[in-house]
């Protein structure tokens, strides 16, 4: 049974604080004439409703206490400045101050900054771009951890599609019937179980019956005091073992919030942590230990870290909704998304660990006030599949928390079955490849396609590429989104989920993507200009060449890397570098050129080339066609792909 907890969500919390901090006392008569003057005038201003023209006064007294190091008084004024901001839309001056009185909070040592900075996330623009990316050498890079080695059960890279489905009534604990409700198996799904209680058994079965692996939440209901090693634990083990499938043990999760009882001593939570790490280790090495807190309160996760050598995965259970715990009456979420919540916890342990949310989900619907949010889903649920995954490369795993959640606190459809629209764009989303359906060491999608982002060392693609934005405004909802490549509307999209496939041909070197979106008054609220360009690529019997030095055009004539070629096709290639020439023998056939020059030997007869051979970033490439063919190829062009096809005779 799930027993959902109420948190207390940091607008809530920081209201009282806020309230407090303010009704501190005004300056003492021993401050210069000067700043008292700024506050008294601060305060009738504001009194009057003239906020406009206090502005000038709180930016005074802002200063003045930062450079005094009086950092709750220059936080407090920091808060008037941001609020007045956010109040008239200027939302670039506001986020300026609200991080500003969160740096303040902190140097005061309280963490009452922590909702100013869920607010200043709330109202970011964001426009960022992501692309498919072919060149497995470069996306495993991003997905790799700092020191090399991937963790139990980790893929090279792609993100396990997981699922809890007990309350699904289309799924239930049936796991196998999952691919015919959504369209795709899913790698892992999540049973819950309890100390003391014995090894769920029965959902392993099921796991391994639908070919999946199992994430257990296990929960000390009773505290951490009876977790203990002997009998109970090493049996629980042994059938865990016997399993004989993956199993992601999520021990005492959420250990960061007051609402479980193993929440306020991290010094034992610690301990007993690593002394399940270390049984499962000896007796069920097909357990992956994963660390799971919640996602708030933020700053009460790290002490709960038991080590690098006792985690293998960081989980995370991550939820947003449009009310805060389903309460009309507290301050809207409905700007927020899982993206930047995730930051904080991806940028202190991706380097070392895999992540894994491991619940999480985007309810359609509020029970609390009977509104349906299914564009407001829809939106964020491509952020969860999409845009995390990308922007995250060590996100390894999601876990989707589907459940129709009609309870005292936090209501709200999670379920993604309830809703044929949402079911429907569920199952579009997921059909994506990266989106892995079988746990298993270094494991990648089966296309081998993964995602990049666009900038300076992401730009250029072969063939065809699918850009996807991650757009995020003040307003939430989304108009349009325009594409816009060399100063030309290429595609306009006013439906989710967003996205645009471009071919090679259409995006010659050195062009310009522009995303142009605006909302859904139709006023433009976001501009953001990409440089993006297109490789030539090469195949050889129909096998796409990988090169360390892409091929490049030259007066219109297409140069390929020689040796790479040369030697797939059979030749022994030699290079003598006072003479910078290249000798490439294969069979009764022997080539003889020389860098810069047009007259090539073949078997002694000259030929010439229409561009010479020349060194490029220190590799010799040469006109293509005289490459393909000069061993016995046949060489084609497709200019739609900007291909150069050689097939061997």
């Amino acid at each position: 049974m799930i027993i959902m907890k109420k948190r207390i969500g940091v607008m809530t919390l920081a209201v009282g604080i806020l309230l407090a901090a303010s009704l501190a006392g005004s300056p003492a008569p021993a401050y210069a004439d000067i700043v008292w003057d700024h506050w008294q005038k601060a305060e009738s201003l504001s009194a009057s409703g003239n906020n406009a023209e206090a502005v000038s006064h709180w930016q005074f007294l802002a200063n003045h206490y930062g450079s005094t190091g009086d950092w709750e008084n220059a936080a407090l004024f920091c808060g008037k400045l941001d609020s007045y901001y956010d109040a008239i839309g200027d939302y670039d001056e506001a986020i300026h101050y609200y991080e500003l009185e969160n740096e303040y909070w902190v140097k005061a040592g309280k963490d009452w900054g922590a909702v100013k900075l869920q607010r200043a996330d709330q109202i970011r623009t964001t426009v960022e771009l992501y692309r498919q990316d072919r060149d497995q050498t470069a996306i495993q890079k991003l997905a790799m951890p700092k020191n090399g080695q991937l963790a139990k059960f980790e893929p090279a890279f792609g993100t396990y599609l997981g699922m809890y489905s007990e309350q699904d009534p289309k799924v239930g604990n049936m796991f196998a019937k999952t691919e015919s409700v959504y369209g795709k198996k899913h790698a892992i799904y999540l049973a819950y179980a309890h100390w003391g209680q014995s090894f769920p058994a029965a959902y392993a079965k099921r796991a391994k019956d639908a070919g999946g692996a199992l994430q257990i939440a296990w929960e000390p209901d009773d505290g951490l005091n009876p977790v203990t090693d002997g009998a109970y634990l090493r049996k629980w083990a042994q059938d865990a073992k016997a399993a004989g499938i993956p199993i992601f043990l999520r021990f005492a999760g959420e250990m960061n919030g007051a609402w479980v009882k193993w929440h306020g001593n991290p010094a034992q939570y610690i301990a007993k942590f690593r002394m399940l790490h270390d049984v499962f280790a000896s007796d069920a090495p097909n357990v992956a230990m994963v660390w799971s807190p919640g996602d708030v309160p933020a700053n009460d996760i790290d002490p709960y870290y038991p080590g690098d050598a006792y985690v293998d995965w960081v989980g995370v259970s991550l939820y947003i909704e449009p009310y805060e715990n389903g309460d009309p009456s507290l301050p809207s979420m409905i700007a927020t998304s899982s993206v930047e919540r995730l930051t904080r916890l991806y940028n202190t342990y991706s380097d070392r660990k895999p992540l894994m949310l491991s619940e999480t989900g985007v309810p359609h619907y509020s029970h609390s006030t009977e509104e349906d949010f299914t564009e407001w889903a829809k939106l964020n649920l491509q952020r969860l599949y999409e845009i995390m995954p990308y922007k995250y490369p060590r996100l390894k795993a999601i876990t989707y928390f589907n459940v129709n959640q009609n309870m005292d606190n936090a209501k709200n459809n999670y379920s993604l079955s309830s809703s044929s629209d949402i079911q429907n764009y569920y199952t579009k989303l997921i059909a994506n490849p990266y989106l892995l359906s079988k746990v298993a060491d270094s494991a990648k999608p089966a296309d081998g396609i993964g995602y990049v982002p666009v900038d300076a060392a992401h730009q250029s693609f072969t063939k065809q590429t699918k850009f996807i934005p991650f757009v995020k405004i003040p307003e939430v909802y989304i108009g349009k989104v325009e594409y816009i490549l060399n100063g030309r509307v290429i595609a306009s999209q006013t439906e989710l989920p967003y996205g645009l496939q471009l071919r090679a041909g259409d995006v010659p070197e050195g062009s310009v993507l522009q995303i142009r979106v605006t909302n859904k008054s139709g006023k433009q609220v976001a501009l953001r200009t990409f440089g993006i360009s297109s490789q030539v690529s090469v195949e050889i019997d129909g096998k796409e060449q990988i090169f360390e030095q892409a091929p490049v055009i030259v007066n219109g004539s297409t140069l390929t890397p020689l040796r790479a070629i040369f030697e797939e096709m059979g030749a022994t290639v030699a290079y003598e570098a006072v003479t910078k020439t290249v000798t490439a023998v294969k069979g009764n056939t022997t080539v003889r050129l020389t860098l810069d020059q047009k007259t090539v030997y073949v078997n002694g007869q000259a030929v010439q080339l229409e561009e010479p051979a020349r060194l490029v970033n220190g590799y010799t490439l040469a006109p293509a066609r005289f490459v393909g063919e000069t061993f016995g190829g046949k060489v084609s062009w497709e200019g739609t792909s900007r291909t150069v096809t050689i097939t061997r005779k």
